[in-house]
C-alpha cells in the first residue's frame, strides 16, 4: 500500500480555505457563519478576516450535509441542529469514515486488478 502523508492540521482556516474545501463561494461560507452563529463562532485576525476552528471547520461540513446532500432548509437545518447535535453530528461523521473506507478498498482493488492483470501479460 502506498504510503500517504498525513494532512497537517491548522489552528485557523480562512474563509477562502473553507469555500475550497466545500466546493462552495466565499459568500455562503460568511452567510452560513452568520445563520449558524450558535454552531460557528469565528475569530477576526488583527486585519478584521474571520477565521474558523478545526471544529467550526467540521460544523460547516455537517451544515454542508444537512442542506446541500439531503435537501434540507436553512430553518430545517438550524432545528435539526438544535433539536439533535450531537446525534447529527456522530452521523455525519461516522457516514465520512465509510466513505473514507469505500475510497481506500476501491485502491486495494484497483491495484489488485493491476498485478493481477501485470501476470496475465
Amino acid at each position: 500500500m502506498p504510503y500517504k502523508e498525513k494532512e497537517i492540521e491548522r489552528l485557523y482556516y480562512s474563509v477562502g480555505d473553507v469555500a475550497s474545501m466545500l466546493g462552495e463561494n466565499p459568500s455562503l461560507i460568511r452567510f452560513w457563519a452568520g445563520k449558524f452563529s450558535k454552531y460557528i463562532r469565528p475569530v477576526r485576525n488583527k486585519k478584521g478576516n474571520r477565521m474558523f476552528t478545526a471544529r467550526d471547520v467540521s460544523n460547516f461540513k455537517l451544515i454542508y450535509n444537512l442542506v446541500k446532500e439531503r435537501k434540507m432548509t436553512l430553518d430545517g437545518a438550524l432545528k435539526r441542529l438544535d433539536d439533535n447535535f450531537e446525534g447529527a453530528d456522530k452521523r455525519y461523521e461516522v457516514i465520512s469514515l465509510l466513505q473514507g473506507i469505500k475510497s481506500d478498498l476501491q485502491e486495494v482493488a484497483s491495484s489488485l486488478n493491476k498485478r493481477i492483470n501485470e501476470n496475465k501479460g
